[in-house]
């Protein structure tokens, strides 16, 4: 009789320690203990990113002075006279500008879980 007994019990054992077709695909997601039916999956929202244009500033406005000479003119053979004096002349520049894009993050990523409908139907997995 400890024979048969033996060979149960051996029996048992092996047929716990192998995983049958049914219970082969339960091991996808969280399992919650039971009394909760519904199984969790973890979602990932990846980060949100978008191009801004701007407009910036290359150079300021510039005022650039010149430098005129007096001219002469000889009115009569042993004589010059001045016609204009020396003078200073102002060439303004405008600022000039130029659009630039850059990236900037608008939502960082995050993750959560979300209840997923039960995948094996024998074990409720």
């Amino acid at each position: 009789m400890s024979r048969v007994t033996s060979a149960l019990f051996a029996a048992s054992i092996l047929a716990a320690a192998i995983p049958t077709a049914a219970s082969a695909a339960c091991y996808s997601c969280y399992a919650p203990p039971q009394p909760c039916g519904t199984c969790y999956q973890q979602e990932v929202v990846a980060p949100q990113y978008r191009t801004v244009e701007e407009t910036v500033m290359v150079a300021p406005r510039r005022i650039i002075a010149h430098r005129t000479p007096a001219q002469y003119r000889t009115v009569m053979v042993p004589q010059t006279v001045m016609v204009a004096p020396e003078g200073v002349e102002y060439e303004q520049l405008p600022a000039q500008y130029a659009t630039q894009q850059h990236v900037e993050m608008i939502s960082p990523g995050y993750s959560y879980y979300v209840p997923v409908q039960p995948r094996c139907f024998s074990c409720g997995y």
